[in-house]
């Protein structure tokens, strides 16, 4: 058995789970705390870590999306810092709650569609393929390649522009 506190440096996510199951299963002793609501608080605490992971898993799509169908050089480099700062916060999230690694796909899934539309009003707003975004989600990005230090090739467009230079 480990020490109560151990689960708190180790798995910040799963110890919020935790810690809500204890009081609820306590709470029918005679300390006179408000039990649901501290229970519902100490749940907050590690939806927020989750929230967070959301968002950033987002953001890396966004741009990866962004860097695949967009024909434009200049921003690219932009992106990319975008995508390295969202995987060093993601890196920060997962590290301080290890129990959301196992939700990575199913974010990657869920966001997906949002990073896409978001892409495309991007790049549409320049008169850029907004298009090619939506008709990019048809193929999945893996956890490899959102966490991972994976960014998608130049597109034929691009690579026949920077071989020009």
């Amino acid at each position: 058995m480990t020490k109560v506190g151990e689960l708190y440096d180790r798995d910040f996510f799963l110890w919020t789970q935790e810690q809500a199951a204890a009081l609820r299963a306590v709470k029918r002793s005679n300390l006179p705390l408000d039990w649901d609501n501290l229970a519902e608080e100490i749940e907050s605490l590690g939806r927020s870590d989750r929230r967070q992971l959301r968002s950033q898993i987002r953001r890396v799509l966004r741009h990866l999306l962004k860097i695949e169908v967009s024909p434009a050089m200049e921003p690219r480099a932009g992106w990319r810092s975008t995508i390295l700062d969202a995987r060093s916060e993601i890196d920060d999230v997962l590290h301080d709650s290890p129990s959301l690694r196992r939700e990575v796909d199913d974010l990657i899934a869920e966001q997906l569609a949002t990073a896409a539309e978001l892409a495309a009003a991007d790049l549409g707003r320049h008169g850029e393929p907004a298009e090619a975004v939506r008709a990019r989600i048809q193929k999945a990005f893996t956890a490899e390649q959102v966490l991972g230090d994976w960014f998608p090739e130049a597109s034929g467009q691009d690579r026949d522009r920077s071989s020009a230079s």
